[in-house]
């Protein structure tokens, strides 16, 4: 039930914060700079993903080695 109430409130959250109009995004789409800052975003996640995979792999190898 807990868990229940703590989903609710996450997903209310984040409704109203999708009310607000944001004219910083509307200026960047507009000059064709959220591109760039999507890019940014893609590649930095792209990077953790790429370090948490050889991290799990390198811990493997730790671990059989014992």
């Amino acid at each position: 039930m807990k868990k229940l109430g703590l989903l609710a409130l996450t997903l209310f959250c984040g409704l109203g914060a999708f009310a607000q109009p944001v004219e910083m995004a509307d200026k960047m789409r507009s000059s064709g700079q959220i591109y760039v800052v999507i890019a940014t975003v893609a590649i930095v996640f792209a990077g953790l993903a790429v370090y948490l995979f050889a991290m799990d792999r390198r811990l493997k190898k730790l671990e059989k080695q014992d």
